[in-house]
C-alpha cells in the first residue's frame, strides 16, 4: 500500500527544474552540484565549485577579492592568498592560463572577471527513468517512450548519485541492553548495503555520528549538517530469541517515504534480516537486488558472536583513544577466532594493530612487530575477499608505515576503483601517494568529507616539499580553522599537527611571534591519550624551543627542550636543541655531555628508522657548522629513500635553517621538490 501511494504521488509532483551554465566544453549543473567537461565529470572540491558558480553568476563583471571573501569564506580568518590559491587551482582544472586566459582574467590588485561567453539555462531535464511497480524493472525514459508513447512518464523517485543519504542509528525499542550493540551494527550493515545499490552517495557513518553530537540530534538538523537529502531511519525490537527490524528511506525536507521495509525472524539470522531490509528498499524503488545481497561473502560471517565482537571492536577503535585500542585488538581477535574466514574482522584487526604501532612510531625503537602483524592481517583480508575495498585500503595504509609506498599506492588505487564514493579510501590513497596525486586524492576526500581537516595537512606537505611555503600557509590556515571547529564540537576525527606545521612554515619565513602562538595552540590541542597526541605535544614543545633559541631566549629554550625530552627521552632533535641552548646559555659542560647520548640514539635509529637517522645526522652536521657534509648526507638520503614523502620537512626544519642558501642544501631541496611533482 505504501509503495502504491508513493507511485501515485510521484505522478502528481512537478518535474524538478535543472539550472546551470554552459561555457566552452563545460556544463555546470547547479541542481546536481557538478561540472561536466564534454559529458565527463570534472573533479572539483566544493570550494572550487562554489568559486566557479560565483564567478559565473557575475560573468563579465569584476568580482572583487572582498566579495569573494564574503561569499566563500564568511567569518573565516583567511588572507588574499586563499583566494589566489583557489583561483589557481580552478584555472588548472579548467586548463586555463593566467597569462592568456580564456575563462578567468585577473584584474590587478582588484579581483577577477569571468570573460568567456556563458549560456545560462533553466529548463526541465528529460526524465532519466520512470518509477516501476514493485517487482518490475524500471525502464529508461527513452525505452518507456518508445514502448508507451501515450502514457504519462513519472518523475524519478530515485535521486541521482550526487544526492546523498545518511543512515541513522536504529532505535532499540525494547531497551534490551544485551542487544544495544545492534543499534550501530544494523546501521553499519545497512550503510554498506545501500552503497552497493549504486544510486546514492552514502554518508560515512562516522560523519553521521559527529553530526548527531554537534547538533540537537534531530533528523533535520543532522541531515542539514551533512548536506543529506535522504535518510534511513529505523528501529528494532527483540523478544527472546527473535528480532523485528523496520526501516524507511525518507526525504528529509518533505517527510515523504520513498521506501519501507519490515523483516522479522530469529536473531541467529540477523545478517540475512539486515540484508533483507535493503533488498526490500530496492524492490520498492524498482531496482534489481544488489549482487552483494544475493549471497554471503568472506567479508561477512554466519556467526552472531563473531559479528558482535567485530561491532564492539570498532566502537572501541573509532574512539582513537589509546586506552581503548587494546580492547579493540582483543575483540577483533575474538571475532577471528570464532570465524577464521571473516575478512572484515581481519581489516579491523589490522587497523587496530596499526593504531597501536603508530603510537610508538616516533620512538627510537618502535613496536615493529605490531606493524608486521597488521600487514599480515590486511593481506589475509585481501586474500579472503579480493573485491573488498576496505581490505585494499587498509593494506595500503599499513604498507605506508612500512615505507612500502609504491606498493601502497597501487593497492589504494584498487580500493578507490572498487568503491569510488568512500572518503576513507581517497584519504588512504592520499596518505600513500605523493605530489599531484596526493593533492588530487586529498581534494577528493574533502569533496566527500569537507570537515576532514587532515586532508589539508596532506596537501600542505606537498607544498612544503616543493618549497611553496605561501601555498602551504594558505592551505594550513584553512585546515586549522576546520580543525578548531572539530575540537570545539568534540568530533571523532579532529586532526592534529596543523598548528604545528603552520608554526614551522611561519618560522621558516622569519615570523617568530606567530610561530610561538601556533606552537602553543598545538600543544593545547594535543591530549596524551589521543592517537598521536603525545607525539604532537612533543613536536610542538620542541618547535617552541627551536623558536625561542632563534630569538635568543636561551633559558626558555632549555626549558622547552627539557620538557620535550620528558615526553620522548630519546628524541634526537630535542637533544641537539638542548645542547645548542645550553651552549648559548654558557653551560658548556652540560652541552658536551649530550654528544654520547646522541651517538647512541643515532646508532639505534640506523637499525629501526634509517630515514630518520640520516635526517638527524644532517642536522648534527649542520649545527656543527659542516654545511657541505650536511648537504651531502641529505642528498644521499633523498636519492636512496623509497618513493614518497621522505624528509619532506627539509625546507622548514628549524635545525637546518642555517643551511639555507648554501650550495649543498640547495641541491638537496631541489631534489626534494623534484620528488614532489
Amino acid at each position: 500500500m505504501v509503495a502504491s501511494h508513493r507511485i501515485i504521488s510521484a505522478y502528481n509532483r512537478p518535474a524538478v527544474a535543472e539550472t546551470g551554465y554552459r561555457f566552452g566544453p563545460f556544463v555546470v549543473d547547479r541542481t546536481r552540484y557538478r561540472v561536466l567537461r564534454d559529458g565527463a565529470p570534472l573533479e572539483l572540491t566544493p570550494k572550487l565549485l562554489d568559486l566557479l558558480l560565483h564567478l559565473l553568476e557575475h560573468a563579465g563583471d569584476l568580482v572583487t577579492k572582498e566579495q569573494l571573501l564574503d561569499a566563500l569564506w564568511p567569518e573565516a580568518n583567511v588572507t588574499d592568498n586563499a583566494i589566489a590559491q583557489a583561483v589557481s587551482e580552478l584555472r588548472d582544472a579548467l586548463d586555463d592560463e593566467v597569462s592568456t586566459p580564456r575563462f578567468i582574467k585577473t584584474v590587478a590588485r582588484r579581483g577577477y572577471r569571468f570573460i568567456a561567453p556563458v549560456d545560462a539555462f533553466d529548463r526541465i531535464d528529460p526524465i532519466e527513468r520512470m518509477v516501476a511497480p514493485a517487482g518490475q524493472p524500471a525502464m529508461s525514459a527513452a525505452t518507456s517512450a518508445a514502448h508507451a508513447p501515450d502514457q504519462l512518464i513519472a518523475p524519478a523517485a530515485i535521486p541521482p548519485v550526487a544526492q546523498s543519504i545518511a543512515v541513522m542509528d536504529f532505535a532499540n525499542v525494547t531497551g534490551d541492553r544485551n542487544a544495544a550493540w545492534l543499534s550501530a551494527g544494523i546501521a553499519e550493515t545497512v550503510t554498506g548495503d545501500i552503497r552497493s545499490m549504486g544510486r546514492f552517495r552514502v554518508v560515512d557513518r562516522g560523519r553521521v555520528m559527529e553530526a548527531i553530537r554537534h547538533t540537537d540530534g534531530s533528523l533535520h538538523q543532522v541531515a542539514a549538517s551533512l548536506g543529506a537529502t535522504f535518510a534511513v531511519v529505523g528501529s528494532y525490537q527483540t523478544n527472546a530469541d527473535r528480532i523485528r527490524i523496520t526501516g524507511r528511506i525518507v526525504n528529509v525536507e518533505s517527510g515523504d517515504a520513498l521506501a519501507d521495509a519490515k523483516v522479522d525472524g530469529p536473531i541467529s539470522r540477523i545478517f540475512e534480516l539486515q540484508d533483507q531490509v535493503v533488498a526490500q528498499f530496492s524492490k520498492e524503488l524498482g531496482l534489481a537486488t544488489p549482487d552483494a545481497l544475493r549471497g554471503g561473502t568472506a567479508r561477512e560471517t554466519p556467526s552472531l558472536e563473531a559479528y558482535r565482537a567485530y561491532t564492539e571492536a570498532w566502537l572501541h577503535l573509532e574512539t582513537l583513544d589509546l586506552r581503548e585500542i587494546p580492547q579493540a585488538i582483543a575483540d577483533f581477535r575474538r571475532a577471528i577466532t570464532i570465524d577464521p574466514g571473516y575478512a572484515l574482522a581481519f581489516t579491523g584487526l589490522a587497523s587496530a594493530e596499526l593504531a597501536a604501532y603508530e603510537a610508538t612510531r616516533s620512538d627510537t625503537r618502535p613496536a615493529s612487530q605490531l606493524l608486521d602483524e597488521a600487514i599480515g592481517h590486511a593481506q589475509r583480508a585481501v586474500a579472503l575477499d579480493a573485491a573488498l575495498a576496505e581490505a585494499h585500503a587498509t593494506l595500503a595504509f599499513v604498507l605506508v608505515s612500512a615505507w612500502r609506498t609504491s606498493e601502497a599506492v597501487q593497492v589504494a588505487r584498487r580500493a578507490v576503483a572498487l568503491e569510488p564514493t568512500n572518503w576513507r579510501h581517497f584519504f588512504r590513497l592520499g596518505h600513500a601517494a605523493w605530489g599531484d596525486e596526493r593533492i588530487r586524492a586529498a581534494n577528493n576526500t574533502l569533496s566527500l568529507y569537507p570537515d576532514f581537516a587532515f586532508a589539508h595537512f596532506q596537501i600542505a606537505m606537498v607544498h612544503v616539499a616543493r618549497g611553496h611555503l605561501r601555498d602551504a600557509e594558505t592551505v594550513l590556515r584553512q585546515g586549522a580553522a576546520v580543525q578548531d571547529r572539530q575540537v570545539a564540537r568534540g568530533d571523532r576525527y579532529p586532526a592534529l599537527g596543523l598548528h604545528w606545521l603552520l608554526g614551522l612554515v611561519r618560522l621558516a619565513q622569519g615570523d617568530i611571534g606567530e610561530s610561538l602562538q601556533e606552537f602553543e595552540r598545538e600543544e593545547q590541542r594535543a591530549t596524551p591519550h589521543r592517537l598521536y597526541g603525545r607525539e604532537y605535544e612533543m613536536n610542538a614543545v620542541h618547535a617552541r624551543g627551536a623558536c625561542l633559541l632563534r630569538a635568543g631566549r636561551h633559558a626558555e629554550a632549555v626549558a622547552c627542550f627539557t620538557r620535550s625530552l620528558e615526553l620522548y627521552p630519546e628524541h634526537a632533535q630535542s637533544h641537539i636543541g638542548l645542547a645548542l641552548a645550553l651552549r648559548a646559555a654558557g653551560s658548556i659542560d652540560r652541552a658536551g655531555s649530550i654528544s654520547g647520548t646522541l651517538a647512541a640514539i643515532v646508532t639505534s635509529l640506523r637499525v629501526s628508522r634509517p630515514i630518520e637517522a640520516a635526517l638527524v645526522e644532517g642536522q648534527m652536521l649542520a649545527t656543527a657548522g659542516k654545511s657541505d657534509a650536511a648537504g651531502a648526507v641529505l642528498c644521499t638520503l633523498l636519492e636512496s629513500a623509497p618513493p614518497g614523502f621522505a624528509a619532506w620537512t627539509l625546507p622548514i626544519e628549524p635545525l637546518l635553517l642555517q643551511l639555507h642558501g648554501t650550495e649543498a642544501f640547495t641541491a638537496a631541496v631541489r631534489t626534494l621538490a623534484d620528488r614532489a611533482r
